[in-house]
């Protein structure tokens, strides 16, 4: 069996497979993301038990860890985070670590060459090329990019609603709705400060939704920062698609893409360029398509791997 594994920001889930693409378990953990989660060597251990309890005795003959933050600067780091979880559930080998870029472009399609956009937590477009990343945009962390992210919504309407409660912005239906989500009393930034520097850069997506909601029933601010939170994802997928081949698929993933006025926004602006994007439903899945390819399983087992994740 083959072990697939995609490390975000808010959760690491795990896909446990069979060389013929049957799937035989899953897991669920907390997030593991080197730059923004609280514990990702724990979140790794957890989503291992999880998955393998349920799957009986099986032999791994290989495992792909999809990591969000293991790009270059943090490939290292997550190669000893993974490497202490997997030796500590007794696994043979060494798992192969990758970004989770090329896992969501690997959970939407088989192909090998083509461009993903993913927003969830954080966000990032890439070129990907053989289960590796050629050319990319963003995915820099909430510091220094993610634009367009869960994290950017979130932190795009907590800075909207203190601009509407100190007068510099118009008022708007998301200073009662992020007060309620931050279990706060509305309109009181002293609190709003309190409550958002106590939380886990990572958190701060769970104000997402609230802000999409809130678009969707009409609020002015929040509709406007939905379709900027659309035009920096359209044009950081444009910036990577410029290096790919014609044809080439385009694969969106991430929970902010799975449905809502972003996701809306983003398929709207593609089939402008007559573009039918794919969706990479679980990078977990991808993860164990990669880790088929790896050990020489038929590429058939990918398909059907990818087939009964649709």
């Amino acid at each position: 069996m083959v072990i697939g594994v995609d490390a975000g920001g808010t959760s690491t889930r795990c896909v446990v497979a069979a060389l013929d693409g049957r799937v035989l378990s899953r897991g669920r953990a907390g997030g593991a993301n080197q730059n923004s989660s609280a514990d990702p060597s724990a979140a790794f251990a957890e989503v291992l038990r999880a998955a393998l309890a349920p799957a009986g005795d099986v032999r791994v003959v290989g495992a792909v860890f999809g990591v969000a933050g293991a790009s270059e600067a943090g490939r290292e780091h997550a190669e000893a985070t993974v490497g202490r979880a997997w030796r500590a559930q007794e696994l043979p080998g060494t798992p192969v670590v990758r970004d989770d870029i090329t896992v969501a472009f690997a959970a939407g399609t088989a192909q090998r060459t083509g461009s993903v956009l993913i927003a969830g937590t954080g966000a990032a477009a890439a070129l990907v090329d053989d289960g590796e990343v050629v050319r990319r945009c963003d995915g820099y962390g909430w510091l220094l990019g993610d634009e367009g992210s869960a994290v950017w919504l979130g932190l795009a309407g907590l800075r909207a609603v203190m601009a509407g409660i100190d007068g510099r912005g118009p008022a708007t239906a998301l200073t009662t709705a992020l007060a309620a989500e931050l279990g706060i009393a509305p309109g009181d930034n002293q609190l709003i400060i309190r409550a958002v520097y106590a939380m886990h850069p990572a958190e701060l997506g769970r104000l997402a939704p609230e802000v999409a909601r809130a678009a969707t029933a009409g609020d002015g601010v929040a509709a406007s920062i939905v379709a900027q939170a659309a035009g920096l994802l359209l044009r950081n997928l444009g910036a990577v698609r410029a290096g790919a081949p014609a044809g080439a698929p385009v694969v969106l993933a991430g929970s902010l893409l799975a449905g809502g006025p972003v996701a809306d926004a983003v398929r709207e602006g593609l089939r402008g360029e007559g573009v039918r994007p794919g969706f990479g439903a679980d990078g977990a899945v991808g993860a164990a398509g990669l880790a088929l390819r790896a050990v020489g399983a038929p590429e058939s087992g990918y398909a059907a791997l990818l087939a009964r994740a649709q």
